[in-house]
């Protein structure tokens, strides 16, 4: 609810900002308006004013669709697939390329250090890209 409400009130003072900038802009273009100090501040005032609504309307937007995309792969990724181990066809190639399986699980291990909190499959993809682009 308190998300809904902060776009509907962005979105109204938007629009009435936008309506005020138009006016007051083509009020100065056709000479009805001089310009000196108070209108171009107040001008400056408006598009400061729509640029940082605007900006922030669409922050917001962006925030609520990675919020509704993360909650949909939340739901559809089965909590079980975390717990096993990676596919034996990733091991096979990782502990071919680095020579045994103490050594892949080492650059596994070093892998998972520096970036924490990613699927077990990607930790070994990692380590066999990381092994790829290092050889000659």
């Amino acid at each position: 609810m308190g998300q809904k409400l902060i776009i509907f009130i962005a979105t109204a003072i938007l629009l009435i900002t936008g309506v005020l900038l138009g006016y007051v802009l083509s009020q100065l273009v056709l000479g009805f308006l001089t310009l000196n100090l108070l209108t171009f501040l107040g001008t400056f005032s408006l598009i400061v004013i729509f640029g940082t609504l605007y900006y922030v309307l669409f922050w917001e937007f962006r925030r609520q669709q990675s919020q509704t995309v993360l909650a949909g792969r939340a739901r559809t990724t089965p909590a079980r697939r975390e717990e096993r181990g990676p596919d034996a066809s990733l091991k096979n190639r990782l502990i071919s390329l680095s020579g045994d399986a103490a050594t892949a699980e080492q650059l596994v291990d070093q892998v998972k250090q520096d970036y924490p909190g990613m699927p077990e499959n990607w930790y070994w993809e990692k380590a066999i890209a990381d092994l790829e682009r290092d050889r000659p």
